[in-house]
C-alpha cells in the first residue's frame, strides 16, 4: 500500500471523490440503481463519517460510518453500535490492502465516538473478507439492491 493515504473525508472535494468510487463500483460494476446508492446520509452531518483512500493517481476506495440516530435503523436501535457501509475499492486497487485499511479507519472513528461495536451488511461473496477482519455473521441472508447480504458485527 505504498503511497496510499487513508483518512477521514473532509469537505466537498473529498465527498465527491468518495461518490466517484461508489459510482464506479456499485453503479457501474454491480448495476445498483443510482437512485438507491445515494441517500440522506451522504450529506455532511454530525452522525456520518466518510473515509477515503487516496493514491498518487487519485481516489482508490471509500466507506462510511453511521453512528447515533443515523445508525439506529441498521443496529436494532442500539446507539452504542455503529454501522459500516458503502465500502468500495476500485478494481485497480483490489488486493492491495485498501479495503482492510478503510475498515480499520472506520473502526478507529467508531472508537473515537465511544462505540462498542460496528455492524455491517456484507455482500455474501465478501463475508470471508470481513471474517478475516474479526466480523461475525448473524441472522439470515437477505437481498439488498438485488444482491444477497448477511449482517455481521465486530465488537471493538
Amino acid at each position: 500500500m505504498s503511497g496510499v493515504v487513508v483518512r477521514v473525508a473532509t469537505g466537498p472535494a473529498d465527498r465527491e471523490a468518495c461518490f466517484s468510487v461508489r459510482k464506479e463500483v456499485f453503479v457501474a460494476e454491480q448495476n445498483v440503481p443510482q437512485e438507491i446508492e445515494y441517500d440522506a446520509h451522504d450529506a455532511p452531518d454530525a452522525d456520518t463519517v466518510h473515509v477515503l483512500a487516496v493514491g498518487p493517481d487519485g481516489p482508490l476506495g471509500t466507506g462510511r460510518l453511521l453512528h447515533g440516530p443515523a445508525a439506529a435503523g441498521k443496529t436494532g436501535g442500539d446507539t452504542s453500535v455503529g454501522s459500516l457501509g458503502r465500502l468500495a475499492v476500485t478494481r485497480a486497487a483490489r488486493g492491495l490492502g485498501v479495503g482492510a485499511a478503510l475498515v480499520r479507519a472506520i473502526e478507529d472513528a467508531a472508537r473515537e465516538r465511544g462505540l462498542a461495536a460496528v455492524d455491517l451488511y456484507a455482500q455474501t461473496q465478501a463475508t470471508g473478507f470481513y471474517e478475516r477482519l474479526g466480523y461475525v455473521a448473524y441472522g439470515d441472508e437477505f437481498l439488498d439492491a438485488g444482491i444477497a447480504h448477511l449482517a455481521m458485527r465486530r465488537e471493538l
